[in-house]
């Protein structure tokens, strides 16, 4: 009888399907105290390895890469806006005026570097976060995982968020 004969496939089929396992204790479980639980917890917890994120990630490659201020920078623009919004509903209620013409005649009035340090304050968190959220979304597209593209990425995020945020400040 070969071994591609239909019966022979059956039979060692079979054969494996009623092979005895070895006998297993049952389980058994015992009460516990809520002190007793947490101490085992505990000891535990001790014995558990320290997630890998603390040590394997190469610094240049994701740290200065963006990710770490594409969160910075979407933190500060979303708290700014929070904070916007907020101080311009308690405004009439607190005597302040933070309408256009205010802010604009309130802008005007302060110094070349005053206003230089305040566009650029304002300007490169929102070129940076855009800039590096398109490039984001093109890893979302599962595109530029390659270790030279990385690199290549974050240089072009870098510098061309630099440059459009000199060009903003001049206007």
């Amino acid at each position: 009888m070969s071994p591609n004969n239909p019966p022979f496939l059956c039979k060692q089929l079979v054969m494996l399907t009623h092979r005895q396992s070895p006998s297993r204790s049952p389980v058994t479980t015992q009460k516990l105290t809520p002190t007793e639980g947490l101490t085992i917890l505990e000891q535990q917890r001790l014995k558990r390895p320290t997630s890998p994120h603390l040590a394997i990630y190469d610094k240049a490659q994701t740290y200065f890469g963006g990710s770490i201020f594409q969160r910075y920078t979407g933190g500060a623009l979303s708290g700014a806006v929070y904070l916007y919004a907020t101080a311009y509903l308690a405004a009439p209620l607190l005597g302040w005026h933070l309408e256009s013409q205010s802010l604009v005649a309130a802008f005007a009035g302060l110094s070349v570097a005053t206003k230089t340090a305040l566009k650029l304050a304002f300007a490169w968190p929102f070129v940076f976060h855009f800039m590096n959220g398109v490039r984001h979304l093109t890893y979302d597209m599962a595109l530029g995982f390659q270790k030279p593209t990385i690199k290549k990425g974050m240089y072009v995020v870098w510098t061309a968020s630099i440059i459009t945020t000199i060009g903003l400040l001049f206007l």
